[in-house]
């Protein structure tokens, strides 16, 4: 609804704007025709020169050369009526021979308002009579009854203004009516277009002047209503997939796992042969993590992992975990220390409790597998604007800043990328990105301040 008020009002912005414009160049385009047009003095003007410059002498009256050439430059004539006789005293020399040669008053009277045997006349005082102007035919064009009541003239301006402000008015009715019908085809179409990124089956009526982009949209929400559908079943069978694999992987591993952990402790084979046997045992138990890890991507990824969010203290659930593998650590191989203030005895956030005890694992465990030489691990928690902040890191061989951009910025090829021949990381720091993405917190790798890999868990606190 707003684009479609924006429309409007952009519509109605452009048809003032043209108006204006109109106005404005009609105004200019009138200016111009009336310059050209209008000659550079007045008749009025010229006749009253006319009238002062005859001059009566001993043999009848004379006009200067001057004024004379100005009155043949016009292609006008000129006339002296008696004001006693009403007879012609005076005239030019191109005088037309139907000019009458004396005048009544009210043949005066018609000539000074209009013509006279159709040329326009224009009078000026002169000595004892009224001299008279005549232009060429066609020349001028002259009111005979040029009056008008008062009231109109006085009232001009307000009629004018009433008058454009109607014919604004009309134009702007004219052009909502004629628009209407592009303005009620075009709402539903931004409705349906809006609604395309959605994800929503979208259908509008492929009738009126835009009944093809109609048509078009129709058939594009119909690609992606397709593409959707497609794309969901093949998320589902890729789902589906791998938790029949890691079902029925599991048995066969099962059986191995049972007759190798029997060789590794059977004292009738030779010291070398219960060592192979313990390699067996201990990449099957590999094998077996891998294939939960995977079950497990791959149900956070397609939200088929139930999540129970709860208030924890996640202090002590960090503990538990440390404790866990502390006491895994029989050789001491790989030392945990607690590098939190002590100060610090509570953390309270809404999490799935087994989830985050897995994403604190799979860290530790990742500075063990690798490291296999042993290293030293540094845990710690810090609480800051609202977060809680768990950091793992060790002294390990660490990872190389191009290694930590690709960890930090390109996805798993479990994911969503084409190309799943380059192996970027396993499993274990995707599923703690994904366990983490679920309770609304970020992950952040980098290197490790005693020079290995670190890695930064960020939780929204408990409000």
């Amino acid at each position: 609804m707003k684009n479609i008020l924006k429309l409007i009002r952009r519509s109605v912005g452009t048809l003032l704007f043209s108006i204006f414009l109109l106005l404005l160049l009609n105004i200019v385009l009138m200016g111009i025709i009336f310059s050209l047009y209008s000659s550079n003095e007045s008749p009025y003007k010229t006749a009253t020169e006319a009238g002062n410059a005859v001059v009566r002498t001993e043999s009848g009256y004379s006009l200067s050369e001057e004024m004379t050439a100005t009155i043949l430059s016009y292609g006008a004539w000129a006339i002296l009526i008696d004001n006693t006789t009403g007879e012609v005293v005076w005239h030019t020399d191109n005088l037309p021979d139907t000019i009458p040669a004396s005048y009544t008053l009210f043949d005066i009277s018609q000539l000074t308002l209009g013509y006279i045997d159709g040329y326009p006349t224009f009078t000026g005082n002169a000595e004892n009579g009224i001299l008279v102007l005549g232009y060429p035919r066609e020349s001028y064009w002259k009111h005979l009854w040029p009056s008008w009541e008062y009231q109109l003239i006085s009232h001009m301006p307000q009629i004018l203004f009433v008058v454009a402000v109607f014919n604004i008015m009309m134009i702007f009715i004219i052009y909502m009516i004629a628009n209407s019908t592009i303005l009620a085809s075009v709402k539903p179409l931004i409705g349906a277009i809006q609604a395309l990124p959605t994800g929503k089956p979208v259908h509008i009526r492929e009738k009126g002047l835009l009944s093809e982009v109609s048509a078009n949209i129709n058939r594009t929400s119909d690609v992606l209503q397709l593409q959707q559908r497609q794309l969901a079943k093949k998320e589902t069978a890729r789902a589906n997939w791998i938790a029949g694999v890691s079902h029925d992987i599991r048995t066969p591993l099962s059986m191995v796992m049972g007759y190798a952990g029997q060789l590794k402790d059977n004292p009738r084979l030779t010291e070398e042969d219960r060592q192979k046997a313990s390699v067996i045992v201990k990449q099957s138990e590999r094998i077996r993590n891998l294939i939960n890890d995977l079950n497990l991507a791959s149900k956070l990824e397609y939200d088929m992992q139930p999540i129970h969010l709860q208030k924890q203290n996640l202090i002590a659930i960090v503990r538990q975990v440390v404790v866990d593998f502390i006491n895994m650590d029989i050789d001491d191989k790989y030392p945990i220390e607690w590098d939190t203030d002590e100060t610090l005895t509570t953390c309270p956030i809404n999490a799935d409790k087994d989830l985050m005890k897995r994403a604190i694992s799979n860290l530790i465990q990742n500075s063990i597998n690798h490291n296999e030489q042993g290293c030293n691990i540094y845990i710690s928690v810090l609480t800051e604007s609202n977060t809680c902040a768990i950091t793992v890191s060790d002294d390990g061989i660490g990872a190389s800043v191009e290694q930590i951009e690709k960890l930090n910025n390109t996805p798993h090829y479990m994911v969503c990328d084409e190309n799943t021949m380059e192996q970027r990381h396993g499993l274990g720091l995707l599923i703690v990105k994904q366990i983490l993405a679920a309770h609304r917190g970020t992950t952040t790798i980098k290197q490790s301040p005693y020079g290995g890999f670190c890695v930064t868990l960020t939780l929204p606190l408990q409000e």
